[in-house]
Order: structure tokens, then sequence, then C-alpha cells
């Protein structure tokens, strides 16, 4: 059969189909309704009908990329969305090329511990097959029992595709149980358990962001069926901002345009998730992305996390004095009060000091407590700002040694602190100042002949050590330079560092 013509009863639905399939491979039909245009003539004849609908497999398998896999019996609200159904066939359609509808959510998925994975597993190569199986394979099977789809990209970056809010956090939970061997969601209707070699698989820790929702972020569907547009860009920058928070654990950052429009879905018909208050929304405040403000949220689903239910107040007292600009008082006192709280309300921690910080080498939780209410006290009563903002420095040096501490919260007080250390040189050269022509004042008897004895011995001092190092009479200078170079060598080893670790 060498044209359309020549279709007759005597002609074989194989012949049909080859004939078909060279139009499909050669780009000459690239779309279901190109090929209903091709086929006008014998479309009459349902006979053909069989064919018709395997090349549209074709024409998926071919030019759908990300969503080839979709249909309407597997992901019938995502098939809704995206396909232009046809009216004489129900099951086939063409894909949408601009999306600019609400009902479209991008899951942006990365494993931790991927790269390390692939350096130990260079001489057992099976466990790479097994771990590239296991995405490709059960993973996107996962995915269809949550009405979602998903694909790899770059080795270790899963993306996912679903039409609500609620199939999308699923299947991003269902992707955490699959590598963490949790059981979060608790849904018998979706089987996150490994299979195969995939349980010799070690566990990993995922961090993700879920964004869409909204129609004035568009997602592009390209020829080869990849995605692209805002929205896919702005799902990735929430999952950054995960890893950023929980370098080595499992988190999930999302939109709150995500999270009302999960509570909407779930006001009537409740998924497994809302019956068993898998998880809490936790507000983090807002994520800038090239100019674009984001509100974010943290999808809370470790049991021992679930404090932070009763500290989003405090949190949001703090996100609120920040926007007014309230730095003469509010802002301290929020950022010691919710560190305060949060000290009270989270898991019991001991951990030990790289420094003694005023005469402590460990700090517990209730220790850290009482130096918040030391910092409150310096700052609101004595008015003694120095060592206020010295006591957020501080405390950061204790979070920085607790990984159990939140990282967002953190992320606040280096931020705060930042900005009260822009006043802090002006304050102290100028109290100093004053000091200095009020020093008879303030000290008196021996006090101030102590006060003038001291303040002449540290400027001469000073001024001594800078000649003494000058002169020859203190010899093997270069040699001792030379030696704490060789002797601290490894820890002068520079290199410039990309990605994230």
């Amino acid at each position: 059969m060498k044209d359309l013509s020549e279709y007759s009863e005597l002609v074989s639905e194989h012949e049909l189909f080859s004939f078909l399939y060279d139009r499909v491979i050669t780009k000459e039909i690239s779309t279901f309704s190109q090929l209903k245009t091709f086929a006008e003539p014998i479309i009459r004849d349902k006979r053909c009908h069989p064919v018709i609908m395997r090349i549209f497999e074709l024409i998926k398998k071919l030019n759908w990329g990300f969503f080839s896999g979709i249909s309407p019996l597997t992901h019938r609200i995502l098939w809704a969305e995206l396909v232009i159904t046809d009216k004489l066939f129900p099951e086939a359609g063409d894909m949408k090329r601009t999306l600019s509808i609400s009902n479209l959510y991008i899951g942006m998925l990365d494993i931790h511990g991927y790269t390390k994975f692939c350096q130990d597993s260079r001489k057992n190569l099976s466990m790479l097959h097994t771990l590239d199986r296991s995405i490709n394979n059960e993973i996107r099977q996962l995915c269809t029992q949550c009405h979602a789809v998903c694909q790899r990209e770059r080795g270790d970056e899963i993306v996912l595709v679903a039409a609500s809010a609620t199939d999308a956090l699923t299947g991003v939970l269902a992707i955490l149980d699959y590598f963490g061997k949790t059981n979060t969601i608790k849904d018998p209707n979706i089987n996150t358990q490994r299979s195969g070699d995939a349980k010799i698989l070690p566990v990993f820790k995922i961090s993700a962001g879920i964004t869409g929702g909204n129609t004035s972020s568009p997602l592009i569907i390209t020829e080869q069926g990849n995605l692209a547009g805002f929205l896919l860009n702005s799902g990735a920058r929430l999952q950054t901002r995960a890893n950023e928070l929980s370098p080595k654990e499992s988190r999930i950052m999302v939109t709150k345009q995500v999270f009302m429009n999960y509570q909407k879905e779930n006001a009537v018909e409740k998924c497994a998730i809302f019956r068993t208050n898998a998880v809490y929304f936790f507000d983090t405040g807002l994520i800038e992305f090239k100019g674009v403000q984001l509100p974010s949220m943290e999808v809370v689903f470790k049991p021992e996390e679930r404090y932070k239910e009763k500290i989003s107040e405090d949190l949001l007292k703090l996100f609120s004095s920040i926007k007014e600009n309230l730095w003469e008082q509010r802002i301290y006192q929020d950022m010691m009060e919710l560190l305060s709280k949060t000290s009270k309300l989270m898991p019991k921690y001991k951990v030990s000091l790289p420094k003694p910080i005023l005469g402590l080498k460990e700090v517990d939780n209730d220790t850290f407590v009482k130096l918040c209410n030391l910092g409150l006290r310096n700052y609101l009563q004595d008015e003694d700002f120095s060592a206020a903002t010295d006591m957020l420095h501080d405390l950061i040096t204790i979070i920085e040694t607790n990984p159990s501490f939140d990282k967002l919260i953190l992320d606040y007080l280096k931020g705060v602190a930042e900005r009260y250390d822009l006043l802090l040189t002006s304050y102290r050269n100028t109290v100093d100042r004053e000091l200095d022509d009020k020093a008879d004042q303030i000290f008196s008897g021996n006090h101030y002949k102590t006060w003038l004895a001291a303040k002449n011995a540290v400027s001469i001092y000073e001024k001594l050590k800078v000649i003494g190092r000058k002169s020859k009479e203190i010899t093997g200078k270069k040699a001792l330079w030379f030696n704490l170079i060789k002797k601290y060598s490894e820890e002068m080893e520079f290199k410039l560092y990309s990605g994230k670790k």
C-alpha cells in the first residue's frame, strides 16, 4: 500500500498500520488532528479504528515526552486538564502546548546523597542499575497510583506533575515514603513498599518543592514534550530552599497557594493524608525569586517536628514586626521569644560548644532559654544594646552546633543579627566617646585612677607590639611562618565550591 486511496477490505490492519507508521516516523504526522485529517477518507470504516488508536499511541510515545504515559483511564483529571479530547475517539486527542490553568501543580524533588552513592557504587554497578530501575519503573508506577506523572531529570532530580494540590502532595510524600522506608501517607490504595532488588538500596532523604494552582504562572509544553516556564522554575527554587534548610534530612516546601487549594479540595472529600492529620503546614514567610516573592510554607510530616504548630503564631509575629521595620524593640523581643519557646518545645538536646559562652561549655534546652532571657534583660531593662547584640551571635553559635534546631529560625536570627551589627560600631564609638568625657563622673576614687592607668597602658601596649614585631632581635620569624604553613597545610587548601553539599 503506497497511497491511502488503495485502502480496501483486502488491506490488512497490519499493512494499514505500517503505512501510517511510516508517516509518523518521518514527522509527516505528529498530532492526532493531523492523523485524522490524513485518514479522513477511511475513518468511516470502523475496521480501521483500532489501527488509528495504535497510531495515536505511537504519536504519544514520540511527541508527548513528559506526558507520553498518561491516559484517560490512569490519569483521568490530568488528562482532562492537558488534552483536547477528540469527539469521535474519546480516548485520543491533542496535547495542549500552553497551559494557563489553575489546576496544575509541579513538584521538584532532589535525592540527597546521590553523588556519594554513585561514588560508593562505582565498583558495584548493579546497585546503580537497581536505583535507575527503581526511579524509572517503581517511582513512575507509584506516581500513577497518586494520579500524577513523573520523570527523572539530570540524575538525582525528579519532576512530578499533578492536576490537584492533593495529588501533588500525595505523590511527593509517597516518593519520600518509598526512599525513606517510612509510612507517612497511610493510604491502603497506594503501595510505597520497595520490591525486588530495590529492597537492598539504602535509605535516601529527599528535598522537594511544590508550586502551582495559579493562572498567572503558565506552563509551556515544548514540541519535544518537555516542560518550561516560571512554574517549573519556581518549583525548583522551592526545592533549593528546602535543600538549604535541610541538607541532610527530608523536607518539603510549598507555596501558600498550594496549601490553600489543598484545604479547599479536602473540605468535602478528604484524602488519607487529611483524614489522619499526617501533615502540618508551617508558614515560613516569603522567598524572593528573580524579583518575585513567593509566600512559602513547610510541610511538616515528622512527628518529632510537630512542635512547630505551637510556635507558628510566634514566627508570624516576628514576620509582621520585620515587615513593619519595628527594629527599636519589637523585632529583638519577638526574636528572643521565638527562640525561647522553640527551645522549650523541641525534643531534648545538649550540645558541646566550640568555645565557652559566658563560662558555659555545654548548653541544653533550659540553659538556652536562660540565655534568651538574659539577652532580653540586656535589651529591655539594662539598655545594654552592645551586650544584647553579642548575645544574638552567641545564640547563632549554639544553634549552629545543634543539628536538631530548625534552620529557618537560624536564618532569621542571622538576618536580625546582621541588621543590628550595622548599628553596633557607631553605637559603641559614640558610647565610648561619652565614656571618655564622663569617666570622672562614672568612676570614683581608686576606680578612676585604675581607669586612667588601664587606658594608657592598653594604648601604649598596642603601639609597642606593632614596633616590636618588626624588630630584628626576634629571630626565626620566617622559619616560624613557614613551619606553620606546613603544619596547617590541609586546612589551608583552597577550593572553590559549586553546587549543593
